[in-house]
């Protein structure tokens, strides 16, 4: 395994868990301010009312669902993520910790599952079968995998940068998401379709599965 992939991972894996504290800071710094901006993009793509979202980090998809009359069910691995959801959501969110891989739902329970940022994890073959289990037919699977920055201003080129380094947003993007993302969904029986939402000076990257 390459050596900035493992460091990657394990620097996640804390960045989630020991310093998940941090999270909302980093994200904002590395994104100039417009992750909260790129997480609201899923929302015109979410049918129904029965609502799953995976990696449900420190909430504030939860928290806008709410304000909208759409109370989701959240899930995270992480205890201090769901710490954070529920002191963001200042303790109305309903959420469960598990894995994405065995979520613990009857089958047919939800309209959407959505996912904004998710790790790796997202794409495993047995999380992708559970996914598809939990949804009803015709039911959608949202997932905000990637943005990216284009704007040439200073602070643009060096997020841009940032986003190269730690791999988010990688030279060859589109044909890793491709390999890595829409082949597995393809793989595990759902319908893809993908949208490109531009802003002044980024892009965020929608991929729609549906069941």
């Amino acid at each position: 395994m390459h050596i900035i992939t493992r460091f990657m991972r394990f620097f996640f894996y804390h960045f989630y868990h020991t310093f998940a504290w941090t999270y909302d800071f980093v994200a904002a710094v590395v994104s100039i301010g417009r992750w909260q901006e790129w997480i609201q993009t899923v929302i015109p793509f979410i049918e129904g009312t029965r609502i799953l979202e995976i990696g449900h980090g420190p909430g504030h998809l939860q928290r806008i669902l709410q304000a909208r009359g759409l109370p989701a069910v959240g899930l995270d691995e992480s205890r201090q993520m769901a710490y954070l959801a529920k002191r963001n959501t200042n303790g109305s969110a309903r959420l469960a910790r598990g894995l994405a891989q065995s979520l613990p739902f009857p089958s047919e329970t939800f309209d959407s599952v959505v996912s904004t940022f998710p790790a790796e994890y997202i794409f495993d073959p047995r999380t992708l079968s559970d996914v598809y289990r939990v949804l009803h037919n015709g039911g959608r699977f949202i997932v905000l995998p990637a943005a990216w920055i284009i704007g040439r201003a200073f602070l643009d080129r060096i997020a841009a940068w940032l986003f190269r380094v730690t791999g988010e947003t990688p030279a060859n993007i589109m044909d890793i998401i491709n390999e890595r993302t829409i082949r597995p969904l393809e793989q595990a029986g759902f319908k893809i379709e993908t949208r490109q939402i531009k802003f002044a000076s980024s892009m965020a990257l929608i991929l729609i599965a549906a069941k």
